[in-house]
Parts: structure tokens; C-alpha cells; sequence
């Protein structure tokens, strides 16, 4: 009977090498150096409630060394001072477009709703958006998410990092699964099969937007404004990535595990409306993550022990090579230091999450 289990922990580690393998495809690529090439461009901000950020976000913005761009604030039916800050903006620079969204019944506190009006009222075609809690992490951020564009890319996903904060294990974890699934993300992408996107820092031409319909397939899922778009218009020809370090976003992450809880509950309930290939793909790599430590686990208790401790040998090192790669391109190297704790953390979280989605909905955009 040991056998069999040692027979299965072989195959769910020879699909968990494949895995790495396929995220090889990040990191291991090599930069391609493009010169910047000042397009017009629109910078589109829907807040809700965001008074307070948007007096840090929009300084940050008006500094980019950029040459044409304009910044498309929406103020999504805030109930505090967000139109005024927009507002007080506005009056002092000519940059500076606000869209002002009232609560319609029919999209009752829906994002895409308002992200739509936004899109329709930029006089750009070429769109990068960014949240009002975040910042970029540079003046270069909007020279150097643009200079991806092309006459075929027409969809640019970028990085959205977290800020590092010390001594917590919560802020080593949530940067540890943003790693994680940039990853996947930035893999899946140079596959040819892209899926996701954040969208703190992602950029497309209007005309994929209308292409597609903008919103229209999920306009009734009150998320997906980024990754179920993606899922829409982005193909292995007409989608890029950017990782260089002054073209990430900075956002502040959670401070409470509850708060971060109900944050990647709501992300990971849109993956149930993805393409079947993209679910069953990341289905299975979550499912023979789980298996490989189980089963790991189960023989090294037995008098296999020696095989199950060379195989776990085997996937530490080839982990730690593919996704140490990836973390020093993505500037996000301490998060190497408890990698296999923070995996089987992250996996006992994934299945909280999918527990507590099965049980009730989790809450939106308001």
C-alpha cells in the first residue's frame, strides 16, 4: 500500500515540476529594451470614498515626466469628500478631468458602471488605470508601462506590488501570494493563454475595450473590471507584460488578517467565471499542491522516507530557483526566506476562502 503512495507522490511532483516549468516562462525572460514613445495617454482613477488617498495619489500623478497625458478622476456616488478633493485638483490643473457617477438604480454600486462612463468621457485612446489607494513607484511609471504598446499590443498587465512593512508574518504573506500570482499571471501571458490582470496597474487601447463590448458580458458580477475583461479581449498576440521596477504600483495592504480575508474573497470569487482551460489549469496546480505536501507528508512517515525526502529535495530546490528568479525581477526577495511555510499557510488560506465562498457571497464594490 506505501507503494501506491509513493507511486502517486511522484506523479504530483513530476506536475508540479511541470508547473515550474511553465513559470520559467517569466523567469527566465529576458527584457526587451523599447524606447519610449509619448502617446497620448488618459490616466483613469475611480474612487469611492477616497478622499484621503486621492490627496496622496494625484500629486504623485501630476509629476509624472510625461508628455501628454490627461487624469480622468471618476468620483463613484462617494458619500465623503472625494468629489471635493477632485474638484479642488481640477481647479488648478488643466490635466485634470472629473467624471462625476451619481447612484443609477439599474447599476446600483457597480464599478464597471462608472469605470465606463470614465473610459467614454477620456479624449485618449490609449488607457492605463490605476486605484486611488495605491501610488506609482516612480515619475517613469506611465513612460514605461506605455512604451509596451505596439501596432499588436494592444494590452499591456502590469505589476501591483505591496508595501513592505517589518517584522509581519500577515504583510510577508500577502506580498508572498501577489508574487505568487503575478507569476502565474505573467506565465500564462508569454504561454499565450492570458488571463488576469490588476487593475491597479494595467493598460489597453479604447479599441479593445469596444471591441469586446466593454463590460457587457459581466456587468452584472459587481467584480471582474480586470482579469474577467481580460478574460474577454486579451489573446497571446495583442497582450504584453511589464515588470520593470519603475513601472509597479505601491499599494498599502491589509492589516488584519480578517480585513485581507474578505479582500481575496471577493478576487477569488471571480475565477469561477473564467475560461474552462484557465480554471482547470489553475484548479490543478492548487490540487497537486495540496497533494504533493500530503502526500510528502504520509511517506515520510513511513519506510519510503528516503524517497519522499529526495523528491521533496528535488521540487524545494527547483522552487526556489524558478521563483527566486521571478522575486528578484519583481524586487520581492524576502519573501524567499519562509517560502515553504508560506505556501502551506497560503494553501490552508485558499481553502478557507473557498469554504467561506461556498457558505455565503462575498461583499463587493459599495
Amino acid at each position: 500500500m506505501t507503494l501506491y503512495f509513493l507511486y502517486a507522490l511522484i506523479a504530483v511532483t513530476a506536475v508540479q515540476l511541470l508547473y515550474f516549468l511553465l513559470f520559467s516562462l517569466f523567469a527566465f525572460e529576458k527584457k526587451k529594451r523599447s524606447k519610449p514613445q509619448n502617446l497620448p495617454v488618459s490616466v483613469i482613477v475611480c474612487a469611492k470614498n477616497e478622499a484621503k488617498n486621492l490627496n496622496t495619489l494625484i500629486p504623485q500623478l501630476l509629476q509624472q515626466a510625461y508628455q501628454s497625458f490627461e487624469i480622468v478622476l471618476i468620483n463613484d456616488a462617494s458619500s465623503d469628500e472625494t468629489l471635493e478633493i477632485m474638484e479642488q485638483f481640477e481647479a488648478e490643473n488643466n490635466t485634470i478631468k472629473i467624471v462625476n457617477v451619481e447612484n443609477n438604480e439599474a447599476f446600483w454600486g457597480n464599478k464597471k458602471y462608472a469605470l465606463t462612463l470614465g473610459i467614454k468621457a477620456a479624449k485618449n485612446d490609449y488607457l492605463v488605470f490605476t486605484d486611488a489607494d495605491c501610488v506609482p513607484a516612480s515619475k517613469s511609471w506611465l513612460a514605461e508601462i506605455t512604451q509596451h504598446f505596439s501596432s499588436t499590443k494592444k494590452i499591456i498587465i502590469g505589476y501591483g506590488a505591496y508595501a513592505r512593512k517589518k517584522h509581519s508574518f500577515l504583510n510577508l504573506l500577502i506580498r508572498f501570494e501577489t508574487l505568487m500570482a503575478a507569476v502565474q499571471a505573467f506565465s500564462y501571458t508569454k504561454l499565450g493563454i492570458p488571463y488576469t490582470a490588476v487593475g491597479r496597474n494595467m493598460a489597453y487601447h479604447r479599441s479593445e475595450f469596444f471591441r469586446v463590448n466593454g463590460f457587457i458580458n459581466h456587468i452584472k458580477i459587481r467584480s471582474g473590471d480586470d482579469d474577467l475583461f481580460i478574460k474577454d479581449a486579451a489573446t497571446g498576440k495583442n497582450t504584453a507584460i511589464c515588470y520593470s521596477q519603475n513601472s509597479v504600483t505601491i499599494s498599502q495592504p491589509k492589516t488584519s488578517f480578517k480585513a485581507w480575508f474578505r479582500q481575496k474573497r471577493r478576487h477569488v470569487s471571480t475565477a469561477t467565471h473564467y475560461k474552462f482551460i484557465h480554471k482547470f489549469l489553475l484548479g490543478l496546480f492548487y490540487s497537486s499542491q495540496v497533494a504533493f505536501w500530503a502526500l510528502t507528508i504520509f511517506v515520510l512517515c513511513t519506510n519510503m522516507w528516503l524517497f519522499a525526502l529526495g523528491l521533496l529535495g528535488i521540487r524545494i530546490a527547483i522552487q526556489y530557483l524558478v521563483i527566486g528568479i521571478s522575486a528578484n525581477k519583481l524586487k520581492e526577495q524576502d519573501t524567499l526566506y519562509l517560502l515553504p511555510f508560506l505556501e502551506l499557510f497560503l494553501l490552508m488560506v485558499q481553502f478557507g476562502i473557498f469554504i467561506a465562498n461556498k457558505i455565503s457571497k462575498p461583499t463587493h464594490w459599495k
